[in-house]
């Protein structure tokens, strides 16, 4: 199959695309070149291939939850201005 002017210039149009004549020429080239290389891959025999989703084996990168208990409460309620047991003390804003 070969991609004409013409099917680049409906492209373009779908896509609401201006293009001029160079570029409709060059891009007819470009996805000419593409096909070609698809041929090629079409040629390669890959009935014993599984297929893929990734190249790559991918596993879940994200950890259990755990119950930790939070021991730097001291030590973040020293930033505090103020503060009232384990707690940060705020002015009451109600509008």
């Amino acid at each position: 199959m070969k991609i004409t002017k013409k099917d680049v210039e409906y492209v373009a149009k779908l896509a609401r695309l201006a293009l001029t004549e160079e570029e409709k020429e060059k891009f007819c080239s470009q996805l000419n070149q593409i096909l070609l290389y698809m041929e090629k891959l079409n040629e390669l025999e890959t009935k014993d291939v599984p297929p893929t989703s990734h190249v790559l084996a991918l596993k879940n990168v994200w950890r259990e939850d755990e119950v930790k208990p939070f021991t730097h409460t001291k030590e973040i309620l020293k930033n505090a201005p103020e503060k009232e047991g384990n707690y940060f003390k705020v002015k009451k804003v109600i509008e």
